[in-house]
């Protein structure tokens, strides 16, 4: 309970949902959501390039999604703190359907920088509410001690197979319409130009995102929350920012977490806008590009959720999530180095290296995630979840978008993988001192709202048993 007026505490009523179920439900969110977004992976810097724009605007069509994102996470995940998770993501769901009509069907540069504007704001608006209302139901039905670890883990693999076979789907469809005769110009003179066979993937993704819209209304129930109107909720919103905003100031271990999602941030930057160019100088045309490029991609999403499942045992071999945070890194680092080294060659060697370098990057970052997060929710509670996670995907967003501006003006070769392995190597290299265990804390933080949660006795870095619960169970 924040203390304030329109703060929301969680009821023990989840419509009745057992952990499983809840489980069930939470890895589907997250299936359906990531789903059209990796449809559009692999054609997006190519549709792009074919609409007529360069590497440095495409790069700023990225830069818009990522400040968007960043500007509005704290208001967003304030804003499901306060109204609710099922209502904040439909709204997600609405307006990636809107991005992604734009997108498919966008033809001049401020149609697209609109929709990346639009899918960016959907990014906000979704990085928090789905696991927090998992969380919530959980510790609901099975109390605060609930393990989270194999859950969280599984919400992150469905993630993660969602952007596999989207990428897939999306890469696929427009290299089977280029073999069909005459449809690709056919969709362009039947559309006035406005369809072409790369930008199909986005508009399915509309299409996908009603399905989500759907489900997210009919699947998720959510306790009874205070009544309050639309004052209440403007003035309850940056109680939850100032919370948010000082997470990382009042927990060291929070910090941690916080910069390694920066780290990642520029991991990422670099994989999305300079691997799709590396598939089509290799192959010769954009077309053949995007189908090599989503093989690529759903490969590496793949053994992201391939990470994500291993995140418990990693945590078991090592000790405890927080080192196995760092071990799992250093798998990103040492794939960002191999890409890097790579670039200047196109022989069978160099590309089996640099694929090599692509699986490592996500196979680490799987592995991450799930660690950091079970860390995560165990220093927050339920009136300030969501809002902590929208605090981790803005410290994302952030050096993504600067990452990502940076790579795209950077002259090709070696130093934008060089640099971003980097940026990992230092949020690695945070790791290798344990922090010490949160303070207990029972009343309200000096905003009004809580923001640590009672941790179990013991060491936080590994609070579950040796084996994880079955019953029991992440941007």
């Amino acid at each position: 309970m924040t203390g304030g007026p329109v703060s929301a505490a969680v009821s023990p009523g989840h419509g009745g949902l057992d952990g499983a179920t809840a489980r069930r439900r939470y890895v589907t969110v997250s299936f359906l959501f990531w789903l059209p977004i990796g449809m559009s992976i692999a054609t997006g810097v190519l549709l792009f390039t074919e609409r007529g724009m360069g590497l440095a605007a495409i790069a700023g069509f990225y830069a818009v999604h990522s400040l968007t994102a960043a500007a509005m996470e704290l208001p967003t995940g304030g804003l499901s703190d306060v109204i609710g998770r099922r209502p904040v993501l439909a709204i997600a769901g609405l307006l990636n359907l809107t991005a992604f009509t734009f997108i498919g069907l966008g033809a001049a540069g401020w149609a697209i920088a609109l929709g990346m504007g639009l899918m960016g704001l959907a990014r906000a608006l979704s990085s928090g509410p789905a696991e927090a209302w998992y969380v919530d139901t959980v510790h609901a039905h099975e109390g605060p001690d609930a393990d989270l670890r194999t859950g969280l883990a599984r919400g992150s693999s469905a993630t993660s197979a969602a952007l596999a076979l989207g990428t897939l789907l999306g890469g696929g469809l427009p290299w089977v319409l280029g073999l069909a005769p005459g449809v690709g110009e056919w969709l362009a003179d039947t559309t006035g130009g406005l369809v072409i066979p790369l930008s199909v993937p986005a508009v399915l993704g509309a299409l996908v995102e009603g399905v989500f819209v759907l489900y997210v209304l009919s699947a998720l129930p959510e306790p009874t929350r205070p009544r309050t109107t639309l004052r209440g909720v403007v003035g309850g919103v940056p109680a939850a920012i100032t919370d948010g905003l000082l997470l990382g100031a009042r927990d060291v271990l929070i910090r941690r977490i916080l910069l390694t999602a920066s780290a990642a941030g520029a991991a990422l930057a670099a994989v999305e806008l300079l691997t799709p160019g590396r598939a089509a100088a290799l192959m010769g045309t954009a077309e053949s590009g995007a189908l090599v490029f989503a093989g690529l991609a759903c490969a590496g999403f793949l053994t992201s959720a391939l990470g994500s499942q291993l995140a418990p045992l990693v945590a078991r071999f090592t000790g405890g999530s927080e080192r196995a945070v760092p071990a799992s890194l250093g798998l990103t680092v040492l794939g960002l180095a191999l890409l890097g080294l790579t670039t200047d060659s196109m022989s069978p060697l160099a590309t089996t290296i640099a694929v090599t370098g692509y699986g490592l990057v996500y196979l680490g970052l799987g592995a991450a995630g799930p660690n950091e997060n079970d860390l995560l929710h165990r220093r927050v509670d339920a009136s300030g979840r969501a809002t902590a996670l929208s605090v981790q995907s803005l410290s994302l967003q952030l050096v993504a978008a600067g990452a990502g501006l940076g790579a795209g003006a950077l002259p090709p070769g070696p130093l934008p993988w060089l640099l971003a392995a980097t940026a990992v190597l230092a949020g690695a290299l945070l790791w290798v001192r344990r922090a010490a265990p949160a303070p207990a804390h029972h009343g309200p933080s000096a905003t009004g709202g809580p923001v640590a949660a009672p941790v179990p006795a013991g060491p936080l870095h590994d609070p579950a048993p040796e084996e994880i619960r079955p019953h029991a169970r992440p941007t």
